[in-house]
């Protein structure tokens, strides 16, 4: 089983962008390249920052991650990347 790790990337315009994948690296590397792998929702909001990655377990405990941190108002978002508020308070 491959482990799954949350990220969150800011956009330019201070947005955030949630995702999910089990490398990190390379997913980023693909939102940066603008390709077609890109989110369509990072298309031209260059430059990006990854400003947050966490292992988070199993692909479906990855996914309930996903959606409640996609849910979060941006403060909360900023309480996460800022250590303020973990992981496990969104189970």
């Amino acid at each position: 089983m491959s482990e799954w790790y949350l990220y969150i990337i800011q956009c330019d315009n201070g947005a955030f962008y949630t995702g999910i994948t089990t490398d990190v690296e390379r997913r980023f590397a693909e939102h940066v390249a603008q390709g077609r792998k890109c989110a369509k929702y990072l298309k031209g909001k260059t430059p990006l920052e990854l400003v947050f990655s966490e292992q988070v377990g199993e692909k479906g405990p990855a996914y309930r991650i996903e959606r409640n941190v996609k849910s979060l108002s941006k403060k909360r978002k900023i309480d996460l990347i800022q250590g303020k508020l973990e992981i496990a308070d969104l189970l």
